[in-house]
Protein backbone atom coordinates (compact mmCIF):
# COMPACT_ATOMS: atom_id res chain seq x y z
CA UNK A 1 0.00 0.00 0.00
CA UNK A 2 1.33 3.44 -0.90
CA UNK A 3 0.99 5.23 2.42
CA UNK A 4 2.44 8.48 1.13
CA UNK A 5 -0.70 9.00 -0.99
CA UNK A 6 -2.72 9.44 2.21
CA UNK A 7 -0.40 12.14 3.61
CA UNK A 8 -0.17 15.18 1.28
CA UNK A 9 2.01 17.13 3.77
CA UNK A 10 4.45 14.25 3.81
CA UNK A 11 4.48 14.19 -0.02
CA UNK A 12 5.32 17.90 -0.09
CA UNK A 13 8.07 17.43 2.52
CA UNK A 14 9.59 14.55 0.54
CA UNK A 15 9.52 16.59 -2.66
CA UNK A 16 11.24 19.53 -0.97
CA UNK A 17 13.85 17.23 0.59
CA UNK A 18 14.50 15.64 -2.80
CA UNK A 19 15.06 19.05 -4.36
CA UNK A 20 17.47 20.03 -1.57
CA UNK A 21 19.45 16.81 -1.99
CA UNK A 22 19.52 17.22 -5.77
CA UNK A 23 20.80 20.78 -5.42
CA UNK A 24 23.59 19.52 -3.20
CA UNK A 25 24.51 16.89 -5.80
CA UNK A 26 24.78 19.15 -8.83
CA UNK A 27 25.26 22.90 -8.84
CA UNK A 28 27.00 24.77 -11.63
CA UNK A 29 26.38 28.23 -10.18
CA UNK A 30 29.58 30.30 -10.17
CA UNK A 31 31.54 30.53 -6.92
CA UNK A 32 34.04 33.19 -5.90
CA UNK A 33 36.94 32.65 -3.51
CA UNK A 34 38.18 35.89 -1.95
CA UNK A 35 41.84 35.65 -0.99
CA UNK A 36 43.60 38.38 0.96
CA UNK A 37 47.28 37.64 1.47
CA UNK A 38 47.68 40.59 3.83
CA UNK A 39 45.17 39.43 6.48
CA UNK A 40 44.66 36.43 8.72
CA UNK A 41 48.36 35.67 8.82
CA UNK A 42 49.73 32.99 11.12
CA UNK A 43 52.21 30.11 10.72
CA UNK A 44 51.07 26.69 9.57
CA UNK A 45 52.81 23.96 11.53
CA UNK A 46 54.23 21.22 9.28
CA UNK A 47 53.44 18.75 12.05
CA UNK A 48 49.71 18.84 11.22
CA UNK A 49 50.44 16.57 8.25
CA UNK A 50 51.39 13.55 10.36
CA UNK A 51 50.39 9.90 9.96
CA UNK A 52 50.42 6.74 12.05
CA UNK A 53 52.16 3.46 11.31
CA UNK A 54 53.54 4.37 7.90
CA UNK A 55 54.34 1.04 6.19
CA UNK A 56 57.84 2.04 5.06
CA UNK A 57 60.28 4.91 4.72
CA UNK A 58 59.46 5.38 1.04
CA UNK A 59 55.85 6.20 1.92
CA UNK A 60 56.95 8.82 4.45
CA UNK A 61 59.19 10.40 1.83
CA UNK A 62 56.47 10.33 -0.80
CA UNK A 63 53.97 11.98 1.55
CA UNK A 64 56.70 14.33 2.76
CA UNK A 65 55.26 14.01 6.24
CA UNK A 66 57.34 15.09 9.25
CA UNK A 67 55.62 12.95 11.92
CA UNK A 68 54.88 9.22 12.31
CA UNK A 69 52.94 8.03 15.36
CA UNK A 70 53.32 4.72 17.17
CA UNK A 71 50.04 4.59 19.09
CA UNK A 72 46.80 2.73 19.58
CA UNK A 73 45.49 0.09 21.98
CA UNK A 74 48.37 -2.36 21.70
CA UNK A 75 50.95 0.29 22.58
CA UNK A 76 49.41 0.65 26.06
CA UNK A 77 50.65 -2.86 26.85
CA UNK A 78 53.98 -2.93 25.00
CA UNK A 79 56.67 -4.68 27.04
CA UNK A 80 59.98 -3.46 25.70
CA UNK A 81 61.98 -6.09 27.60
CA UNK A 82 60.15 -8.97 25.93
CA UNK A 83 59.22 -7.07 22.76
CA UNK A 84 55.62 -8.17 23.11
CA UNK A 85 52.18 -6.52 23.22
CA UNK A 86 48.76 -7.57 24.42
CA UNK A 87 46.20 -6.93 21.71
CA UNK A 88 43.40 -6.32 24.22
CA UNK A 89 39.85 -6.38 22.89
CA UNK A 90 41.18 -5.72 19.38
CA UNK A 91 42.16 -9.40 19.25
CA UNK A 92 40.97 -11.69 22.06
CA UNK A 93 43.19 -10.12 24.74
CA UNK A 94 46.21 -12.10 23.53
CA UNK A 95 49.81 -11.29 24.37
CA UNK A 96 51.79 -11.72 21.16
CA UNK A 97 55.40 -11.80 20.08
CA UNK A 98 56.24 -8.61 18.16
CA UNK A 99 58.52 -10.57 15.84
CA UNK A 100 61.96 -10.25 17.41
CA UNK A 101 63.46 -11.41 20.70
CA UNK A 102 65.60 -8.27 20.86
CA UNK A 103 64.65 -5.85 23.62
CA UNK A 104 62.87 -2.77 22.33
CA UNK A 105 63.01 -4.00 18.73
CA UNK A 106 59.57 -2.69 17.79
CA UNK A 107 60.32 0.81 19.02
CA UNK A 108 63.78 0.81 17.47
CA UNK A 109 62.47 -0.39 14.12
CA UNK A 110 59.77 2.27 14.17
CA UNK A 111 62.27 5.02 14.90
CA UNK A 112 64.60 3.70 12.20
CA UNK A 113 61.80 3.55 9.61
CA UNK A 114 60.72 7.08 10.49
CA UNK A 115 64.23 8.46 10.27
CA UNK A 116 64.67 6.75 6.91
CA UNK A 117 61.62 8.64 5.68
CA UNK A 118 62.86 12.01 7.00
CA UNK A 119 60.16 11.98 9.68
CA UNK A 120 60.16 12.17 13.46
CA UNK A 121 58.75 9.22 15.38
CA UNK A 122 56.26 9.76 18.21
CA UNK A 123 56.43 6.81 20.62
CA UNK A 124 53.74 5.84 23.15
CA UNK A 125 54.99 5.11 26.67
CA UNK A 126 52.68 2.67 28.52
CA UNK A 127 51.14 3.85 31.79
CA UNK A 128 48.66 0.98 32.06
CA UNK A 129 49.26 -1.03 35.25
CA UNK A 130 50.18 -4.18 33.32
CA UNK A 131 52.12 -4.89 30.13
CA UNK A 132 52.28 -8.04 28.03
CA UNK A 133 54.27 -11.15 28.81
CA UNK A 134 55.01 -14.23 26.73
CA UNK A 135 55.05 -17.91 27.56
CA UNK A 136 57.82 -20.46 27.20
CA UNK A 137 59.56 -20.20 23.85
CA UNK A 138 57.90 -16.82 23.27
CA UNK A 139 54.50 -18.48 23.03
CA UNK A 140 51.36 -16.35 23.00
CA UNK A 141 49.27 -16.16 26.15
CA UNK A 142 45.55 -15.54 26.71
CA UNK A 143 44.05 -13.21 29.29
CA UNK A 144 40.77 -15.14 29.17
CA UNK A 145 41.76 -18.78 28.79
CA UNK A 146 38.76 -20.97 27.97
CA UNK A 147 40.38 -23.87 29.81
CA UNK A 148 40.64 -21.71 32.95
CA UNK A 149 37.52 -19.52 32.84
CA UNK A 150 35.07 -21.62 30.84
CA UNK A 151 33.34 -21.48 27.47
CA UNK A 152 33.02 -18.04 25.95
CA UNK A 153 30.93 -16.51 23.19
CA UNK A 154 33.93 -16.02 20.91
CA UNK A 155 37.48 -17.22 20.57
CA UNK A 156 40.52 -17.10 18.31
CA UNK A 157 39.55 -20.35 16.66
CA UNK A 158 42.03 -19.94 13.83
CA UNK A 159 45.26 -19.22 15.69
CA UNK A 160 44.81 -19.81 19.42
CA UNK A 161 41.57 -21.58 20.27
CA UNK A 162 42.07 -21.23 24.04
CA UNK A 163 41.95 -17.45 23.81
CA UNK A 164 38.41 -16.33 24.53
CA UNK A 165 36.76 -12.95 24.17
CA UNK A 166 36.12 -12.69 27.90
CA UNK A 167 32.32 -13.09 27.65
CA UNK A 168 30.94 -16.26 29.26
CA UNK A 169 28.65 -18.45 27.17
CA UNK A 170 26.70 -19.49 30.27
CA UNK A 171 25.28 -16.05 31.03
CA UNK A 172 26.60 -13.69 28.35
CA UNK A 173 28.40 -11.73 31.08
CA UNK A 174 32.01 -10.58 31.15
CA UNK A 175 34.57 -12.72 32.93
CA UNK A 176 35.34 -10.99 36.22
CA UNK A 177 38.05 -11.51 38.83
CA UNK A 178 40.42 -12.97 36.28
CA UNK A 179 44.12 -13.05 37.11
CA UNK A 180 45.95 -10.22 35.26
CA UNK A 181 49.18 -12.19 35.47
CA UNK A 182 47.79 -14.82 33.08
CA UNK A 183 49.11 -12.86 30.10
CA UNK A 184 50.64 -9.73 31.62
CA UNK A 185 53.28 -8.54 34.04
CA UNK A 186 53.24 -5.42 36.25
CA UNK A 187 54.23 -2.11 34.68
CA UNK A 188 56.06 0.67 36.53
CA UNK A 189 57.77 4.01 36.07
CA UNK A 190 61.05 2.14 36.58
CA UNK A 191 60.31 -0.28 33.73
CA UNK A 192 59.49 2.55 31.34
CA UNK A 193 62.51 4.55 32.50
CA UNK A 194 64.70 1.69 31.37
CA UNK A 195 63.03 1.78 27.94
CA UNK A 196 63.50 5.53 27.59
CA UNK A 197 67.14 5.08 28.59
CA UNK A 198 67.50 2.34 25.98
CA UNK A 199 66.12 4.58 23.23
CA UNK A 200 68.37 7.47 24.25
CA UNK A 201 71.40 5.17 24.35
CA UNK A 202 70.51 3.80 20.91
CA UNK A 203 69.45 6.99 19.12
CA UNK A 204 70.63 9.91 21.24
CA UNK A 205 68.47 12.42 23.08
CA UNK A 206 66.08 14.87 21.45
CA UNK A 207 68.77 17.54 21.10
CA UNK A 208 71.11 15.18 19.28
CA UNK A 209 68.96 13.55 16.61
CA UNK A 210 67.22 11.07 18.88
CA UNK A 211 63.58 10.53 19.74
CA UNK A 212 61.86 13.89 20.19
CA UNK A 213 58.19 13.02 20.79
CA UNK A 214 56.82 10.95 23.67
CA UNK A 215 53.14 10.07 24.13
CA UNK A 216 51.62 9.35 27.56
CA UNK A 217 49.70 6.17 26.79
CA UNK A 218 46.43 5.95 24.88
CA UNK A 219 42.72 6.59 25.49
CA UNK A 220 42.82 6.10 29.27
CA UNK A 221 39.12 6.70 29.87
CA UNK A 222 38.12 3.51 28.06
CA UNK A 223 40.71 1.19 29.57
CA UNK A 224 37.82 -0.55 31.37
CA UNK A 225 36.67 -1.65 27.91
CA UNK A 226 39.77 -1.97 25.76
CA UNK A 227 41.94 -3.40 28.55
CA UNK A 228 39.34 -4.82 30.92
CA UNK A 229 41.50 -7.90 31.45
CA UNK A 230 43.91 -5.78 33.51
CA UNK A 231 41.94 -2.60 34.31
CA UNK A 232 38.27 -3.60 34.70
CA UNK A 233 37.34 -0.48 36.68
CA UNK A 234 37.44 2.81 34.81
CA UNK A 235 40.34 5.02 35.91
CA UNK A 236 39.52 8.08 37.96
CA UNK A 237 40.57 11.62 37.16
CA UNK A 238 43.09 11.47 40.01
CA UNK A 239 44.61 8.21 38.81
CA UNK A 240 45.33 9.56 35.34
CA UNK A 241 46.64 12.89 36.64
CA UNK A 242 49.02 11.07 38.96
CA UNK A 243 50.21 8.75 36.21
CA UNK A 244 50.75 11.56 33.72
CA UNK A 245 52.72 13.55 36.27
CA UNK A 246 54.85 10.58 37.36
CA UNK A 247 55.64 9.29 33.88
CA UNK A 248 56.01 12.81 32.51
CA UNK A 249 58.61 13.74 35.11
CA UNK A 250 60.46 10.50 34.39
CA UNK A 251 60.69 11.39 30.70
CA UNK A 252 61.64 14.99 31.43
CA UNK A 253 64.43 13.85 33.79
CA UNK A 254 65.88 11.57 31.13
CA UNK A 255 65.56 14.10 28.29
CA UNK A 256 64.96 17.73 29.22
CA UNK A 257 64.19 18.66 25.61
CA UNK A 258 61.59 15.96 24.96
CA UNK A 259 58.15 17.01 23.70
CA UNK A 260 55.46 15.17 25.64
CA UNK A 261 51.93 14.53 24.32
CA UNK A 262 48.82 13.71 26.36
CA UNK A 263 46.23 12.69 27.38
CA UNK A 264 45.23 11.15 24.02
CA UNK A 265 41.55 10.89 24.98
CA UNK A 266 39.29 8.84 22.72
CA UNK A 267 36.48 11.27 21.93
CA UNK A 268 33.58 13.41 23.07
CA UNK A 269 32.62 11.46 26.21
CA UNK A 270 36.22 11.26 27.34
CA UNK A 271 36.63 15.03 27.12
CA UNK A 272 34.14 15.54 29.96
CA UNK A 273 34.03 12.34 32.02
CA UNK A 274 36.71 10.06 33.45
CA UNK A 275 36.69 6.37 32.74
CA UNK A 276 35.21 5.80 36.17
CA UNK A 277 32.30 8.13 35.49
CA UNK A 278 31.74 6.78 31.98
CA UNK A 279 31.49 3.28 33.42
CA UNK A 280 29.27 4.46 36.27
CA UNK A 281 27.02 6.41 33.91
CA UNK A 282 26.58 3.42 31.58
CA UNK A 283 25.68 1.19 34.53
CA UNK A 284 23.19 3.67 36.02
CA UNK A 285 21.39 4.91 32.93
CA UNK A 286 23.29 8.17 32.59
CA UNK A 287 21.12 9.66 35.33
CA UNK A 288 23.25 12.75 35.81
CA UNK A 289 25.16 11.41 38.83
CA UNK A 290 28.92 11.26 38.25
CA UNK A 291 30.76 10.50 41.50
CA UNK A 292 34.29 11.13 40.26
CA UNK A 293 33.37 14.44 38.68
CA UNK A 294 31.56 15.52 41.84
CA UNK A 295 34.62 14.65 43.91
CA UNK A 296 36.72 17.00 41.78
CA UNK A 297 34.82 20.27 41.87
CA UNK A 298 32.28 19.11 39.27
CA UNK A 299 34.71 20.19 36.54
CA UNK A 300 34.82 18.80 33.03
CA UNK A 301 37.54 16.15 32.85
CA UNK A 302 39.93 17.70 30.31
CA UNK A 303 39.97 21.21 31.86
CA UNK A 304 40.50 19.61 35.28
CA UNK A 305 43.40 17.55 33.95
CA UNK A 306 45.04 20.60 32.36
CA UNK A 307 44.63 22.42 35.65
CA UNK A 308 46.48 19.61 37.45
CA UNK A 309 49.32 19.68 34.91
CA UNK A 310 49.62 23.43 35.36
CA UNK A 311 49.65 23.18 39.15
CA UNK A 312 52.43 20.60 38.98
CA UNK A 313 54.39 22.85 36.60
CA UNK A 314 54.12 25.75 39.06
CA UNK A 315 55.11 23.55 42.00
CA UNK A 316 58.08 21.81 40.37
CA UNK A 317 59.25 24.27 37.73
CA UNK A 318 59.09 21.48 35.16
CA UNK A 319 56.56 21.03 32.38
CA UNK A 320 55.43 17.43 31.97
CA UNK A 321 52.93 18.20 29.19
CA UNK A 322 53.93 20.11 26.07
CA UNK A 323 51.05 19.23 23.77
CA UNK A 324 47.42 18.76 24.78
CA UNK A 325 46.27 15.93 22.49
CA UNK A 326 42.84 14.47 21.82
CA UNK A 327 41.39 11.96 19.37
CA UNK A 328 38.32 12.63 17.27
CA UNK A 329 36.28 10.39 14.99
CA UNK A 330 33.02 11.62 13.47
CA UNK A 331 30.15 9.74 15.07
CA UNK A 332 27.58 9.73 12.26
CA UNK A 333 29.02 6.76 10.36
CA UNK A 334 31.54 8.76 8.33
CA UNK A 335 34.42 6.63 9.61
CA UNK A 336 33.78 3.68 7.32
CA UNK A 337 33.34 2.78 3.67
CA UNK A 338 29.78 4.04 3.21
CA UNK A 339 29.69 6.23 0.09
CA UNK A 340 25.93 6.58 -0.31
CA UNK A 341 24.79 10.04 -1.37
CA UNK A 342 23.54 10.89 2.10
CA UNK A 343 26.82 9.84 3.71
CA UNK A 344 28.91 11.77 1.21
CA UNK A 345 26.86 14.89 1.93
CA UNK A 346 27.33 14.32 5.67
CA UNK A 347 31.10 14.02 5.24
CA UNK A 348 31.06 17.27 3.29
CA UNK A 349 29.61 19.16 6.20
CA UNK A 350 30.66 17.25 9.33
CA UNK A 351 34.22 18.60 9.18
CA UNK A 352 32.56 21.73 10.60
CA UNK A 353 32.74 19.98 13.98
CA UNK A 354 36.46 20.69 13.90
CA UNK A 355 36.03 24.47 13.83
CA UNK A 356 32.54 25.96 13.44
CA UNK A 357 31.19 27.45 16.72
CA UNK A 358 27.65 27.43 15.31
CA UNK A 359 27.53 23.90 13.88
CA UNK A 360 25.57 21.34 15.89
CA UNK A 361 27.02 17.90 15.25
CA UNK A 362 24.38 15.69 13.63
CA UNK A 363 25.37 12.46 15.40
CA UNK A 364 24.41 11.34 18.92
CA UNK A 365 26.67 14.14 20.16
CA UNK A 366 24.03 16.71 19.20
CA UNK A 367 26.18 19.58 20.41
CA UNK A 368 28.54 22.26 19.15
CA UNK A 369 31.85 20.41 19.14
CA UNK A 370 34.02 23.25 17.68
CA UNK A 371 36.95 21.02 18.61
CA UNK A 372 39.98 23.14 17.75
CA UNK A 373 38.63 26.40 19.25
CA UNK A 374 37.45 24.42 22.29
CA UNK A 375 40.91 22.91 22.81
CA UNK A 376 42.60 26.27 22.41
CA UNK A 377 40.20 27.88 24.87
CA UNK A 378 40.77 25.14 27.45
CA UNK A 379 44.53 25.54 27.11
CA UNK A 380 44.41 29.33 27.35
CA UNK A 381 42.26 29.09 30.47
CA UNK A 382 43.84 26.20 32.36
CA UNK A 383 47.42 25.71 31.09
CA UNK A 384 48.68 28.62 28.96
CA UNK A 385 51.57 27.89 26.64
CA UNK A 386 50.53 24.32 25.94
CA UNK A 387 50.22 23.43 22.26
CA UNK A 388 47.31 21.48 20.78
CA UNK A 389 47.12 18.30 18.72
CA UNK A 390 44.59 15.87 17.27
CA UNK A 391 46.58 12.65 17.16
CA UNK A 392 43.88 10.30 15.87
CA UNK A 393 41.20 11.13 13.34
CA UNK A 394 39.68 9.51 10.25
CA UNK A 395 36.64 10.38 8.14
CA UNK A 396 36.63 7.13 6.16
CA UNK A 397 36.01 6.39 2.44
CA UNK A 398 39.74 6.24 1.70
CA UNK A 399 39.22 4.57 -1.67
CA UNK A 400 36.62 7.10 -2.79
CA UNK A 401 37.05 10.66 -4.01
CA UNK A 402 34.66 11.77 -1.24
CA UNK A 403 37.17 10.57 1.34
CA UNK A 404 39.88 12.46 -0.55
CA UNK A 405 38.02 15.78 -0.64
CA UNK A 406 37.23 15.38 3.06
CA UNK A 407 40.88 14.73 3.92
CA UNK A 408 41.94 17.77 1.91
CA UNK A 409 39.34 19.83 3.77
CA UNK A 410 40.67 18.57 7.11
CA UNK A 411 44.27 19.46 6.25
CA UNK A 412 43.13 22.92 5.24
CA UNK A 413 41.15 23.38 8.46
CA UNK A 414 44.10 22.31 10.62
CA UNK A 415 46.30 24.98 9.05
CA UNK A 416 43.60 27.65 8.94
CA UNK A 417 42.68 27.20 12.61
CA UNK A 418 46.26 26.98 13.87
CA UNK A 419 46.43 23.42 15.17
CA UNK A 420 50.00 22.50 16.14
CA UNK A 421 50.10 18.71 15.65
CA UNK A 422 47.97 16.06 13.96
CA UNK A 423 48.46 12.43 13.01
CA UNK A 424 45.93 10.65 10.86
CA UNK A 425 44.82 7.10 11.71
CA UNK A 426 46.54 5.49 9.89
CA UNK A 427 48.31 5.85 6.51
CA UNK A 428 46.10 5.30 3.44
CA UNK A 429 47.17 2.92 0.72
CA UNK A 430 49.17 4.61 -2.03
CA UNK A 431 46.59 3.66 -4.64
CA UNK A 432 43.78 5.60 -2.98
CA UNK A 433 42.63 9.13 -3.80
CA UNK A 434 42.85 9.97 -0.10
CA UNK A 435 46.60 9.29 -0.17
CA UNK A 436 46.91 11.55 -3.18
CA UNK A 437 44.85 14.24 -1.45
CA UNK A 438 47.51 14.28 1.26
CA UNK A 439 50.18 14.64 -1.42
CA UNK A 440 48.37 17.68 -2.78
CA UNK A 441 49.54 19.53 0.33
CA UNK A 442 53.01 18.02 0.68
CA UNK A 443 54.30 16.67 -2.64
CA UNK A 444 51.90 17.60 -5.42
CA UNK A 445 54.57 17.71 -8.12
CA UNK A 446 56.73 14.77 -7.06
CA UNK A 447 59.51 17.18 -6.09
CA UNK A 448 58.30 17.76 -2.52
CA UNK A 449 56.74 21.12 -3.29
CA UNK A 450 54.23 22.03 -0.60
CA UNK A 451 51.27 24.16 0.29
CA UNK A 452 52.36 27.45 1.87
CA UNK A 453 53.54 27.77 5.46
CA UNK A 454 51.79 31.04 6.44
CA UNK A 455 47.99 30.90 6.45
CA UNK A 456 46.14 33.88 4.95
CA UNK A 457 42.47 34.72 4.46
CA UNK A 458 40.38 32.72 1.99
CA UNK A 459 36.62 33.28 2.14
CA UNK A 460 33.96 31.25 0.34
CA UNK A 461 30.13 31.44 0.31
CA UNK A 462 29.41 27.91 1.61
CA UNK A 463 32.12 25.55 2.84
CA UNK A 464 29.77 22.57 2.62
CA UNK A 465 29.87 22.92 -1.16
CA UNK A 466 33.24 24.51 -1.95
CA UNK A 467 35.96 25.13 0.62
CA UNK A 468 39.21 26.99 0.07
CA UNK A 469 42.42 27.69 1.95
CA UNK A 470 45.28 30.02 1.11
CA UNK A 471 48.86 30.45 2.28
CA UNK A 472 52.12 32.20 1.49
CA UNK A 473 55.13 29.98 0.83
CA UNK A 474 58.35 31.26 2.34
CA UNK A 475 60.65 29.25 0.06
CA UNK A 476 59.72 31.24 -3.07
CA UNK A 477 57.19 33.86 -1.99
CA UNK A 478 54.36 32.18 -3.91
CA UNK A 479 50.72 32.34 -2.91
CA UNK A 480 49.11 28.89 -2.79
CA UNK A 481 45.34 28.43 -2.93
CA UNK A 482 43.68 25.05 -2.35
CA UNK A 483 40.10 24.84 -3.66
CA UNK A 484 37.99 21.78 -2.81
CA UNK A 485 34.80 21.25 -4.80
CA UNK A 486 32.72 18.92 -2.65
CA UNK A 487 29.70 18.89 -4.97
CA UNK A 488 28.80 15.38 -6.09
CA UNK A 489 28.06 16.41 -9.67
CA UNK A 490 28.36 19.38 -12.00
CA UNK A 491 31.27 21.54 -13.13
CA UNK A 492 31.62 24.80 -11.24
CA UNK A 493 32.80 28.12 -12.70
CA UNK A 494 35.37 29.41 -10.22
CA UNK A 495 36.79 32.88 -9.72
CA UNK A 496 39.66 33.49 -7.31
CA UNK A 497 39.96 37.18 -6.43
CA UNK A 498 43.36 38.05 -4.98
CA UNK A 499 44.09 41.00 -2.72
CA UNK A 500 47.16 41.97 -0.72
CA UNK A 501 49.49 40.22 -3.15
CA UNK A 502 51.11 41.25 -6.43
CA UNK A 503 50.56 38.23 -8.63
CA UNK A 504 52.42 37.07 -11.70
CA UNK A 505 50.69 36.70 -15.07
CA UNK A 506 49.82 33.01 -14.67
CA UNK A 507 49.42 30.40 -11.95
CA UNK A 508 50.36 26.74 -11.91
CA UNK A 509 47.40 24.42 -11.43
CA UNK A 510 47.42 20.86 -10.11
CA UNK A 511 44.24 18.87 -9.75
CA UNK A 512 42.98 15.60 -8.28
CA UNK A 513 39.62 14.16 -9.38
CA UNK A 514 37.86 10.81 -9.28
CA UNK A 515 40.25 9.75 -12.06
CA UNK A 516 42.63 9.26 -9.12
CA UNK A 517 45.64 11.02 -10.63
CA UNK A 518 47.26 14.33 -9.70
CA UNK A 519 47.39 16.21 -13.00
CA UNK A 520 49.47 19.26 -13.81
CA UNK A 521 47.09 21.35 -15.89
CA UNK A 522 47.85 24.21 -18.23
CA UNK A 523 48.72 27.35 -16.29
CA UNK A 524 45.75 29.50 -15.35
CA UNK A 525 45.80 33.14 -16.45
CA UNK A 526 45.89 35.82 -13.76
CA UNK A 527 44.17 38.96 -15.05
CA UNK A 528 43.30 41.98 -12.90
CA UNK A 529 44.20 39.91 -9.82
CA UNK A 530 41.66 37.25 -10.76
CA UNK A 531 41.84 33.62 -11.81
CA UNK A 532 38.81 32.30 -13.70
CA UNK A 533 38.55 28.57 -14.41
CA UNK A 534 36.10 25.67 -14.24
CA UNK A 535 36.53 23.00 -11.58
CA UNK A 536 34.95 19.54 -11.87
CA UNK A 537 32.74 17.92 -9.25
CA UNK A 538 34.53 16.29 -6.32
CA UNK A 539 37.91 17.73 -7.11
CA UNK A 540 40.88 19.24 -5.31
CA UNK A 541 42.64 22.04 -7.18
CA UNK A 542 45.87 23.71 -6.10
CA UNK A 543 46.81 27.07 -7.62
CA UNK A 544 50.40 28.24 -7.19
CA UNK A 545 50.55 31.97 -7.86
CA UNK A 546 54.08 33.38 -8.22
CA UNK A 547 55.00 36.88 -7.14
CA UNK A 548 54.64 39.44 -9.88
Amino acid sequence: MNTTARHPKRCIAIAIASLLVASAHADNAPVTVNVNAATGKHPISPYIYGVAFAPDSATLKDLNTPLNRYGGNTTSSYNWQQNASNHANDWYFESLDEGSPNQGATGDNFISLSKGGNAQAAITIPMLDWVAKLGTGRARLASFSIAKYGAQTGNDWQWFADAGNGVLSSNNQDVTSNDPSDASTPNSVSLQRSWVQHMIATWGNSANGGLKFYILDNEHSIWQSTHRDVHPVGPTMGEIAQKMISYGHMIRTQDSGAIIFGPEEWGWGGYFYSGYDQQYGAAHGWNGVYPDRQANGNMDYMPWLLQQMHADNVATGKRVLNVFTLHYYPQGGEFGDDTSQSMQLLRNKSTRSLWDPNYVDQSWIGDKVQLIPRMKNWVATYYPGTKTGITEYNWGAEANINGATTQADIYGIFGWKGLDYATRWTTPDKTTPTYKAMKMYRNYDGSHSTFGDTSVTANVPNRDNVSAFAALRSSDGALTVMVINKMLAGTKPLTIEIAGFTAGASAGEWQLTSANTIRHLTNATVASSKITVNIPAQSISLFVVPKG
